[in-house]
């Protein structure tokens, strides 16, 4: 939606070139490379601005140093959810703490990779509620979703948005929101917060960034293209559609984002025991 739009903004046609895989790193490091022009663009979500570089001790790019932030869209309030099946036994966030703490280790989540948003949510999770769970890895968020709604794996962490439409189908069913307030996709799915689990809070949002050494001139176009784009009233009424929040922030403030961000993850994956085998 945000590509159509920006498309006539620029006079120029942007194409969507999705690439999922190792936890965002593939298409993160793509973009590092990326000849710095303003023809090539990163839009993705806080795992590849400030978990991966938390989780990982070495990894292809350094935000900070190969990555110049255009502008963020914040989809923080617009929370994850964790899911099961419906063929689990699990109707309520209790039940499956309570089956956890008898089958330590034994009942899996879907992640969209190691060391991804999700699988540092599950983790938090788990710390929380003083369980074990067992991460799964996918290439994506697609991969994961299917195959909990296949059964082919218990727990599923992913965005409100992706989730909504299967549980009101019946084929998920919503444990709890992973986020500071409730989803107005999902109202009557109350914050793991709400239910007792306040440490367990994560927020997720997206940015758009270019590769460093993109000139001033074209990050500033790109800017107030991008910009005006996430203020027209239709397209917000999509997003808004779809759970998605827009909130507009400088360069600035998204640098510091992540700043302020990388130490804390690296904080609370210490405490999570999460090990991120490079």
């Amino acid at each position: 939606m945000i590509g159509q739009t920006l498309s006539q903004r620029l006079g120029q046609p942007v194409v969507v070139d999705n690439k999922p895989g190792a936890s965002t790193l593939i298409g993160t490091e793509i973009v590092a490379r990326a000849r710095p022009d303003g023809y090539t663009l990163l839009l993705a979500g806080s795992t590849s601005y400030s978990v991966n570089p938390a989780l990982r001790a070495t990894h292809a790019y350094n935000p900070s140093r190969d990555l110049a932030p255009v502008v963020v869209v914040i989809v923080a309030r617009v929370p994850l959810v964790l899911f099961a099946g419906s063929t689990t036994p699990w109707r309520s966030l209790p039940e499956l703490i309570e089956a956890a703490k008898a089958r330590p280790g034994r009942i899996r989540y879907a992640t969209f990779g190691n060391a991804s948003g999700s699988h540092l949510t599950g983790e938090l999770f788990a710390l929380a509620a003083g369980i074990r769970l067992q991460d799964i890895p996918y290439r994506g968020s697609s991969q994961a979703l299917v195959a909990v709604i296949g059964g082919e794996i218990e727990l599923g962490i992913d965005t409100v948005a992706s989730v909504a439409p299967y549980v009101r189908s019946g084929k998920l069913r919503a444990l709890g929101i992973v986020g500071a307030a409730r989803s107005g996709l999902l109202p009557g799915v109350r914050t793991l917060a709400e239910q007792g689990l306040p440490e367990a809070s994560f927020d997720a949002w997206y940015g758009f960034a270019a590769p460093a050494r993109t000139p001033a001139p074209v990050l500033a176009r790109l800017t107030h293209a991008i910009v005006e784009t996430l203020g027209i009233p239709a397209l917000q009424a999509q997003l808004h559609a779809q759970g998605i929040e827009p909130t507009v922030v400088g360069a600035a403030t998204f640098r510091q984002q992540i700043e302020t961000e990388i130490p804390r993850y690296r904080a609370l994956a210490y405490r999570a025991g999460i090990v991120v085998n490079e």
